[in-house]
């Protein structure tokens, strides 16, 4: 144990001894690198020579006394000390962005900085309206909007990185506070010519005499459709599935196809004519829609301007969606009555 306490007290004085030689653009190089888990990749996105980048690292190396990465065959991985360090520069980097933005706002060409984690999906959907809004109302905000994984956006904004969150069934985090959330509609998707598109609703079971594609379970829409399928016995062998949104409407609007999205996921579409969002009327359950930021820290002044424009956003967005009518009972409901 002692050895260990050793070791540990070695590689931290290391550290404090190789954060001297770090510089702006090899704290970016570490930060990269560690994302891509590969010298060549955090090279190819930098721009920058992959043996530029290595000679850095391997020198840092060298001046803390232990290794940054564990040179596995196909990626790079963290060290015990590697973590000590990407923590410490990612806090730096941070803290920078954070200090610049402060100086362009003392000298007047910008008031205020507001960072949005969210979903690809959102981001074509949702935010577009805001980005209008504020470059109308606020021309001197900066908004940086990054679209992550669902994993990616709790992330961002538990770290830090992010100071607004929005997605769809993000999990509870006692990091984050939610200012507003939903249940969207689950509904079938076709093409404005499609057979079914003069309904006002449709059961699942209506879908199946045409082509089905699903969105798969690495997406939480997929999750919910799978769970009405399967609740239905409807089965899906013959059903293509795909975790691309776009993918899925496109299909479904140059095809007799049935997809399955939420009402949020298709509101674009339908409101230039391309697609035809049709509730289900079989039992299913709501798609959550969640915005959140940090519980602790706070927002500036501006960070809460636009939070509140996207919670009016997403508690405003069912009255402009056309509502399904009254849900009847579906068939095993009538079974147990």
């Amino acid at each position: 144990m002692r050895s260990i306490k050793k070791h540990a007290y070695c590689c931290l004085k290391g550290i404090g001894r190789g954060l001297r030689v770090l510089h702006s653009r090899m704290l970016v190089y570490l930060d990269e690198v560690a994302r891509a888990g590969s010298i060549r990749k955090a090279a190819d996105k930098l721009n920058v020579a992959a043996s530029s980048i290595n000679r850095q690292i391997l020198a840092l190396e060298e001046e803390i006394g232990a290794p940054l990465f564990e040179r596995l065959p196909r990626r790079l991985r963290l060290t015990a000390t590697g973590e000590l360090m990407i923590a410490h520069v990612r806090q730096t980097l941070r803290e920078h962005a954070l200090l610049r933005s402060r100086l362009v706002d003392l000298k007047g060409q910008r008031r205020g900085l507001v960072r949005i984690a969210t979903m690809a999906g959102l981001a074509n959907t949702v935010l577009p309206d805001t980005v209008i809004w504020m470059r109308e109302r606020h021309p001197f905000v900066k908004l940086v909007i990054m679209a992550q994984s669902l994993a990616q956006v709790v992330g961002a904004v538990t770290s830090g990185e992010a100071d607004i969150g929005f997605g769809f069934s993000l999990p509870y985090d006692p990091k984050l506070r939610v200012a507003a959330s939903i249940g969207l509609q689950v509904g079938a998707v076709v093409a404005p010519g499609h057979p079914l598109a003069g309904k006002e609703a449709v059961y699942v079971s209506e879908c199946l005499s045409y082509p089905l594609i699903v969105p798969d379970r690495s997406l939480t829409i997929g999750r919910l459709v799978a769970d009405v399928l399967e609740r239905g016995g409807i089965p899906t062998d013959m059903a293509i599935e795909t975790n691309s949104l776009d993918l899925l409407k496109q299909t479904a609007s140059r095809s007799q196809s049935v997809t399955f999205l939420n009402e949020l996921d298709v509101h674009v579409e339908c409101r230039r004519g391309e697609l035809v969002f049709l509730p289900l009327l079989d039992r299913a359950p709501r798609h959550p829609l969640v915005l959140v930021h940090r519980a602790k820290g706070g927002l500036d002044a501006t960070q809460s301007l636009v939070l509140e424009e996207l919670r009016k956003t997403v508690t405003g967005f069912r009255s402009r969606v056309p509502q399904a009518p009254a849900t009847l009972p579906d068939a095993a409901e009538t079974a147990e009555g």
